[in-house]
């Protein structure tokens, strides 16, 4: 669980007289001198794996006798190898650096730990606030500048959410390239994901009827990971969004800024209230209306809280059906990490070694949960709670209502393998996540962040890359497992996630693209491998033209030319059986085929996701 304040939140980095100044909430300097139109959300197409081979569970992963067991770190604090070359990394209090945890046994490296048997004095502490952690980053690259060549001052590495890597790099960059371009902060690995603690959480009528949500209000930190899943939830389902915090727009979801995840959850058991200016299509109608909390995007605990002093809020959506959206990603700069690439790539294999211990040995998640508590340090949450909320849990709220808690997952190698597309047949999916939420918030508030460097510019995965051509024994078994897993085929009870039409244009009469197709199939195949968890549908419609005999086998013809199309682009992603064709021929035209236009409308591809 990241228990982050206003970390999370894309921090804007200035510079002023050589010091560093930093904004630290975008929600305090969100623009209202300008009234904002409401936007229908671009779809978000994420890819759609549940990456991790012990997603949320144990012991689910075969020790073929490619493994040597792995002995769990001492119990001890005292710093086990000193002299060892130090490396400090600061992160969130999440679950998803169990396994760095388990690897350096404690908040410093430990005795017989991975991390010392690689030579590695690793440091690891605790810090929520991105502008803290890009402001470490600064003063690393500042003294490495200087001729330190294993600088003091700041940290090595910092983890965040790779959903909002785009927002927290860029700004970051911009200031780095004044000490030189070789000093760019890079991500050099994925180490696990959320699972279900990320949220969406709303009426029960909102997750049944998405259409329900038009006019809703809900409250978050903005401009972040748990924002960033209720944009694709939007998108998904062909829903507008209304960017401009200081009005209301009763045709898309509007939005009351929160401090953090606490004062989110807050907001909503208090019945907090705003009187705002009613607009339509970004033009004030000269109304005014009293608005209230009706949803929240929160992690846990936050949940929790709304869970156990108000309830009446279910999961809409989350990160175990958008299950490759939020990746913990490690990010360091790029000067240092290519001076001591050796020594990076043992860090990077101690914690997929970690990661693994986890997914396979029960007493390896105490172990690492027994850690969490410790270097954590969070009030009331022993080694019990980090272990509950890194599974997932259910519970009743104050209203009866069942809601989901937690839920996080830890990478092996072969999973940060995966991540990075380095497993043969699979795509990027961190970089997919970073280009993707970058231009989320870019096209909704370009005076934050105007443009978004490419995913190769900082995604730099030279280190695993290294790792995977290794002809070991066990990085063949790592690279063969690391599949990623998906729901039954069977359908029949799964619910209905999104439903969105999508302009695929073919050419006529054909079930062959156009040109003009390559750059919505290019979207809709990002938009699905963020979403890992789910099923996908392809529904292929056509308009009552022709001889309604040809229409049937034309529109199956179609569905099933994206269906291919998403298999020979990435079969480890789209494998058999995540993706199914449905025909329907003219049979559930949108809008009566009476126009060119409206025949238009009615030739087209509906994607429908469902999840469990």
């Amino acid at each position: 669980m990241k228990l982050t304040p206003v970390g999370k939140v894309v921090a804007l980095i200035l510079i002023a007289g050589g010091a560093v100044g930093v904004w630290r909430s975008w929600s305090k300097i969100a623009p209202n001198a300008k009234t904002k139109s409401s936007t229908k959300v671009s779809q978000v197409n994420l890819p759609q794996t549940n990456i991790g081979s012990g997603q949320n569970s144990t012991g689910s992963l075969s020790n073929d006798g490619a493994f040597s067991s792995v002995s769990l770190p001492s119990s001890d604090d005292a710093p086990g190898c000193p002299s060892s070359p130090e490396v400090r990394l600061q992160g969130y209090a999440w679950n998803a650096q169990q396994g760095l945890l388990l690897a350096t046994g404690g908040t410093q490296a430990t005795s017989g730990s991975l991390m010392c048997r690689g030579g590695i004095n690793f440091r690891w502490s605790r810090q929520d606030d991105n502008s803290k952690l890009q402001e470490a980053l600064v003063a690393f690259a500042t003294r490495l500048k200087a001729g330190d060549a294993n600088p003091r001052a700041g940290t090595h590495f910092v983890t965040i959410m790779g959903d909002g890597a785009a927002a927290f790099i860029t700004p970051l960059n911009a200031q780095l390239r004044r000490i030189g371009p070789e000093y760019q902060a890079k991500i050099v690995d994925a180490i696990g994901y959320s699972r279900g603690e990320d949220k969406f959480m709303g009426p029960v009528a909102w997750r049944d009827n998405p259409a329900a949500s038009k006019g809703g209000v809900v409250t978050g930190v903005l401009r972040d990971g748990d924002w960033n899943i209720a944009q694709k939830w939007l998108g998904d389902n062909g829903l507008k969004t209304n960017p401009d915090e200081k009005t209301y727009d009763p045709d898309a979801l509007n939005w009351i800024s929160a401090n953090d995840y606490v004062d989110a959850a807050e907001k909503y058991v208090a019945g907090y209230t705003e009187t705002r200016p009613v607009v339509r299509n970004g033009v004030r109608t000269g109304e005014t209306k009293v608005i209230g909390v009706d949803g929240v995007v929160t992690w846990t605990p936050g949940d929790v809280t709304i869970a156990q002093k108000k309830g009446g809020l279910v999961s809409i959506i989350s990160t175990r059906e958008y299950s490759s959206q939020m990746p913990c990603v490690v990010i360091g700069i790029d000067r240092w990490c290519r001076s001591n690439r050796t020594l990076v790539q043992k860090m990077i294999t101690a914690i997929g070694e970690g990661g693994r211990e986890i997914q396979t040995n029960p007493q390896a998640l105490d172990r690492a949960s027994q850690i969490a508590a410790k270097a954590f340090n969070e009030p009331n949450a022993d080694a019990a709670y980090w272990k509950k909320y890194f599974i997932g849990t259910q519970q009743t709220d104050s209203q009866g209502l069942t809601v989901e808690l937690g839920g996080s997952s830890v990478n092996n190698l072969g999973d940060s393998l995966l991540s990075m597309g380095l497993v043969p047949g699979s795509a990027n999916l961190v970089g997919t996540t970073y280009t993707v939420f970058g231009n989320l918030v870019s096209s909704q508030y370009p005076e934050f962040l105007s443009s978004v460097p490419s995913a190769s510019s900082v995604v730099d995965d030279s280190y695993l890359r290294a790792l995977s051509q290794s002809q070991s024994p066990q990085t063949r078994t790592l690279v063969a497992q690391a599949k990623p897993r998906f729901m039954s085929a069977s359908t029949g009870t799964r619910k209905v996630v999104s439903r969105r039409q999508w302009n695929i244009q073919f050419n006529a009469g054909k079930a062959t693209f156009t040109p003009q197709a390559k750059a919505q199939l290019t979207q809709l195949a990002s938009d699905l491998l963020i979403a890992g968890g789910t099923l996908v549908e392809v529904h292929g419609h056509t308009d009552n033209a022709g001889d309604p005999r040809k229409s049937m086998p034309l529109s199956e013809a179609r569905a099933f030319a994206v269906k291919n199309f998403l298999e020979r682009l990435s079969p480890v992603n789209f494998p058999s059986g995540r993706v199914h064709a449905y025909a329907h021929g003219e049979s559930q035209p949108l809008v009566p085929n009476t126009s060119d236009q409206n025949r238009a409308k009615n030739r087209r591809v509906e994607i429908v996701l469902r999840a469990a």
